[in-house]
């Protein structure tokens, strides 16, 4: 990246340290566990600087030492201060000379600057945007901005950082970043001109534009998103959740004869989805796959079971009744494919007096970018929500009969309420999304797709929470026909 004119010098190597203790230690870092150096640190733009609060956003290089290699891009805003401020000592990054550097993301002075910047971009002409000393501002919508709004920093963000303003405004700060367009401000940016009811409406965007840094190739990169703020909406995890609390508490009653019986959201929620696709197939190019494309679609899922049951051994019991699954896929006619959401799930959904709306249009993080810009198939979206009652009904299922002293036959009747819950709010779903008779060549692809799903959630589970690994394993053996697994919790 080109450094732009700077009325500080860029920060020096022997910062890198505090650099690497900070990101090392912040929830938004994608390589916890794995040996990493801060390499270099390029001046993306400042903010400020008028006596009070002075932000300088950093594109920082971290390289890692672990054998895999590779080097990843971060975003970190720094507030710099002449004195030190008690009240933002919890987000204390080092000293640089005589400066006491801040996480600006804490900071409400400085995530003023950023606000007024917003407000003073233009929205008739927004691929112009307007310039802070490097970076770039646009906006997308004439929403007249509340500039006097206090800052507030949400807490339960994890791979970004989202910042309140008052009642109005959310900003959305991409920690990890790589050159090219984000998806999430794409797709957000059309949704929103193409007035979809079940997206935030989009604001604004922060660009940085010029030179990459090197080998990232593309040429710009985008740093945040200015949407909505949903001040009342809940989410659609803990929803569902409290559903299915609601029906552990009633013993005696089936899903559908509780007060809390969620099918009638799921319903909803599987429309809203439905009418969002409709959108997205409207605004975004779609196309037809070929019998070539279709076999590649079915090779990736059997490749990545092979490579699943290399980190889950016991995965190879359902391995050979999946793999005619999968192939089923290349056996497909006419599969038109175009842009989804791409990691959909209940936490990526919140419900508002005035219905669902989606969030979070990134695609998977793990996945390289120029993959979660491709089109897919719109059951790919569905499956992905089927996996997600499931979760919601074996997490709670979970805290219930976590007590090894608690009956079995109280037990087993949990764990087979947990079922009918998720089966009831799963076929609400997909009825209503598909709004008519699904066909059995969209079964064949929903199917191969939830258990593709269950394989990648087999191999995070083993990796991150060995103990939750019986969720999607028993997922599998449901996909596969087989026997229920049998795994040392």
């Amino acid at each position: 990246m080109t450094n732009p004119a700077t009325t500080l010098p860029p920060i020096p190597a022997d910062f890198h340290p505090d650099l690497e203790r900070f990101i090392g230690t912040a929830r938004w870092f994608g390589g916890k566990g794995r040996p990493f150096r801060v390499t270099g640190a390029r001046r993306a733009g400042e903010l400020g600087g008028d006596g009070g609060a002075q932000v300088v956003v950093e594109l920082v290089s971290v390289t890692y030492d672990d054998g895999v290699g590779g080097v990843e891009l971060y975003q970190v805003p720094l507030s710099l201060r002449r004195e030190p401020e008690e009240r933002l000592e919890h987000a204390f990054v080092g000293r640089w000379d005589d400066l006491h550097v801040y996480d600006a993301v804490h900071d409400r002075e400085a995530m003023a600057l950023w606000l007024r910047a917003f407000g003073s971009a233009p929205t008739a002409e927004p691929t112009a945007g307007t310039a802070a000393d490097g970076l770039l501002f646009h906006r997308s919508a004439d929403e007249e901005l509340d500039l006097t709004a206090q800052a507030a920093m949400l807490s339960a963000e994890q791979s970004n950082s989202s910042v309140v303003f008052g009642e109005q405004a959310l900003m959305k700060v991409f920690r990890k970043v790589t050159p090219g367009v984000n998806p999430d401000i794409q797709v957000h940016d059309v949704l929103t001109r193409a007035g979809c009811d079940h997206v935030a409406a989009l604001y604004g965007w922060l660009d940085v534009t010029g030179e990459a840094p090197e080998g990232s190739g593309g040429s710009v990169i985008q740093l945040a998103m200015l949407q909505q703020f949903l001040r009342t909406a809940s989410d659609g995890w803990e929803l569902a959740r409290a559903s299915v609390r609601n029906l552990f508490a009633e013993a005696d009653l089936h899903a559908d004869e509780v007060g809390g019986d969620f099918a009638g959201e799921s319903a909803r929620l599987g429309i809203a989805l439905a009418e969002t696709h409709v959108v997205l197939a409207e605004e975004f190019p779609t196309e037809q796959l070929d019998q070539a494309a279709l076999q590649q679609v079915a090779d990736g899922m059997t490749a990545r079971l092979d490579a699943a049951v290399d980190v889950l051994p016991e995965l190879a019991a359902y391995a050979e009744q999946l793999r005619p699954l999968f192939a089923a896929v290349a056996g497909l006619e006419g599969l038109t494919v175009q842009r989804i959401h791409g990691d959909l799930h209940l936490g990526q959904t919140l419900r508002t007096v005035k219905g669902w709306k989606l969030v979070d249009f990134e695609g998977e993080p793990a996945r390289p970018l120029a993959d979660r810009l491709l089109p897919e198939s719109v059951w790919r979206d569905v499956a992905g929500m089927l996996r997600s009652f499931d979760y919601a009904a074996q997490v709670v299922h979970r805290e219930f009969d976590s007590d090894p002293r608690a009956e079995s036959d109280v037990v087993e009747q949990r764990l087979h309420r947990a079922d009918e819950w998720s089966e009831r709010n799963r076929d609400a779903f997909v009825a209503a999304y598909a709004g008519r008779e699904v066909t059995a060549a969209e079964r064949v692809l929903l199917a191969a797709f939830e258990a593709d799903k269950a394989v990648y959630e087999c191999v995070y589970e083993a990796r991150n929470r060995p103990g939750w690994v019986m969720i999607p394993l028993s997922a599998v053996a449901r996909l596969a026909g087989g026997a229920p697994p049998a795994v040392a919790e």
